[in-house]
């Protein structure tokens, strides 16, 4: 029996800290994708658009589906990079895009950035595309752990974007699909947010689509909302006669809500019933609460133990504080003497003193010193990778090492 889309939902929300949204998302079955921009001066949110606008506007090529998505993917982005040129305001501006199609028993992605597409399979969450990341590369390569990776503080800068090059590399993925494949593709506003475990964990517990997606975003808000949080999601099925799909709600997130509570009006609502012997079969009956019954009073032979165990507790808590603050204090002495080279938010070379790392609650372990002139794309991927590695460095030597790509005097053997 072949295969056919038989749920779907959309999301898109600004966060907790951004004053607006650059993400863009379309649901158009067979096709859904997602787009963040990036860029000041509402560029990002133009480059995001237009992405998606070229993705709505796309017509069946016959080619193979691959190539086609490639082909859309490579449309958007000279679109992108023509209104760069030609517009001051717009230099520099780019998104990333995450593209999927559905065409028979197989689902076909295009994909360029950050964004991610996920399979959700017999319960099991698995990451379908690669980060184009700087983070992601290093840890690829082994330079990092996936632990590292995390709480990097340098996890937002992308290595391959729509809008910044005339041309761009587009990876190209196509599986088989199951009956009860679910799908997601999403922003970095919720992977950066809350783990793959927790997207998992979410997503096998909901009951629809539609509250998995309400649930997603609501997650990466209350774990800070840094950025602007985008989902889709979709599932497969057996097709059956007759069988047709309902229409994606694409809306912003709902606010947050208490579930499982009996409201006075619902209660009002119900008919009466007599006792509860004469309900009919499939009456759904209330029940007030059993009494509670009360613990008997401790023993005076009872209240030494509880004590002591009390005190155990209460010990155990304050050496636990104590290392705590022990493992903080040494990390920030090291975080004085120590000095990195990464980038900045406008994607700048940018000396460092600290550790290359963030602790939860947003605390960095690292500050800005120096910012150069020099864009880090500027400087060729091989070199950039060893110059913006994150190894620690004397000052002088951090420094030194940034003046001398703004001098344009970096050779082969510089980064070491």
């Amino acid at each position: 029996m072949a295969l056919r889309i038989v749920e779907q939902a959309g999301r898109t929300d600004v966060g907790r800290q951004r004053s607006a949204n650059e993400d863009s998302l379309m649901v158009n079955p067979p096709l859904f994708a997602v787009a963040d921009g990036m860029g000041g001066a509402k560029a990002g949110e133009v480059a995001s658009a237009v992405a998606v606008e070229a993705v709505e506007g796309a017509t069946e090529s016959g080619e193979p589906t691959e190539t086609e998505l490639a082909n859309i993917v490579r449309q958007a982005n000279r679109r992108i990079y023509d209104l760069a040129v030609a517009d001051e305001s717009r230099r520099g501006m780019g998104t990333t895009l995450t593209l999927a199609k559905v065409h028979g028993d197989e689902v076909s992605l295009a994909h360029v950035g950050d964004s991610r597409a996920y399979l959700l399979r017999e319960g099991e969450l698995e990451q379908l595309t690669r980060d184009h990341s700087l983070v992601a590369e290093l840890e690829r390569s082994g330079q990092i752990t996936p632990e590292a990776a995390e709480h990097h503080p340098q996890r937002s800068i992308i290595t391959r974007a729509l809008g910044p090059e005339p041309d761009v590399e587009v990876d190209t993925y196509t599986l088989a699909g199951r009956d009860g494949d679910a799908f997601l593709i999403c922003s970095d506003g919720l992977t950066s947010m809350i783990s793959d475990d927790e997207v998992a964990s979410i997503l096998r517990s909901a009951g629809s689509l539609d509250e998995a997606a309400d649930e997603l975003v609501r997650a990466a808000n209350q774990s800070g909302g840094k950025d602007n949080i985008t989902v889709i999601l979709f599932r497969l099925g057996e097709d059956e006669a007759g069988a047709t799909t309902a229409p994606a709600e694409v809306a912003p997130a709902d606010e947050d809500t208490i579930a499982g509570q009996i409201s006075a009006a619902d209660v009002a609502a119900a008919e009466p019933l007599g006792a509860l012997g004469d309900a009919p079969a499939d009456a759904t009956v209330v029940r007030p609460p059993a009494p509670r019954t009360a613990a008997p009073a401790p023993t005076p032979a009872d209240a030494a133990p509880r004590r002591r165990r009390r005190v155990r507790r209460l010990v155990g808590v304050a050496v636990a504080l104590l290392l705590v603050a022990v493992v903080i204090a040494g990390l920030y002495a090291l975080s004085r003497q120590v000095y990195f080279i990464g980038t900045n938010d406008a994607g700048l070379v940018t000396v460092y003193r600290g550790l290359p790392y963030e602790l939860p609650l947003g605390i960095n372990l690292y500050e800005e010193e120096y910012a150069s002139g020099m864009p880090a794309r500027a400087i060729p991927p091989a070199r950039r990778k060893r110059v913006l590695d994150h190894e620690w460095r004397s000052r002088s030597d951090a420094v030194d090492l940034v003046r001398a790509l703004e001098r344009g005097r970096l050779d082969a053997g510089v980064g070491n």
